[in-house]
């Protein structure tokens, strides 16, 4: 499968769902983002299942900016909405294969609950700033 082009409007759509999600975060005059493309490319069409999905950061600033996008090309990877990998730098296809095998892995129960965890820690200290 081709990848898709996500604007603002619909990259929280796209990522939020169920399922891999990966994203390319690129701009046209970038060398190693041209070099990339073509891998991603060639893994998506391996993995029809997952959807690859690419944002041209030139034309998606404030999208960018709003992600902390500050080097590119960067990679992102959601499953059933939660970002559970992100990387700036161009990677081999190899690469690409083996983080698909271990997002695809990954427990999502436990990372559910990691989060939460994480989040009641943070809870109290929130609270504290809010009250000073």
């Amino acid at each position: 499968m081709t990848p898709i082009e996500l604007t603002a409007n619909d990259f929280e759509k796209t990522v939020s769902g169920d399922g891999m999600v990966l994203v390319d975060f690129w701009a046209p005059w970038c060398g190693p983002c041209r070099a990339f493309g073509p891998i991603f490319e060639k893994v998506a069409e391996a993995h029809p299942g997952i959807t690859f999905a690419k944002v041209n950061t030139q034309e998606q600033e404030e999208l960018a900016a709003a992600l902390g996008i500050s080097s590119i090309p960067t990679l992102m990877a959601f499953r059933d909405g939660i970002l559970v990998y992100a990387q700036p730098g161009m990677v081999p296809a190899s690469v690409l294969e083996e983080l698909i095998r271990r997002v695809g892995e990954l427990d999502m129960e436990d990372v559910r609950r990691r989060i939460a965890a994480e989040s009641s820690q943070r809870a109290p200290e929130a609270s504290v700033g809010a009250t000073a």
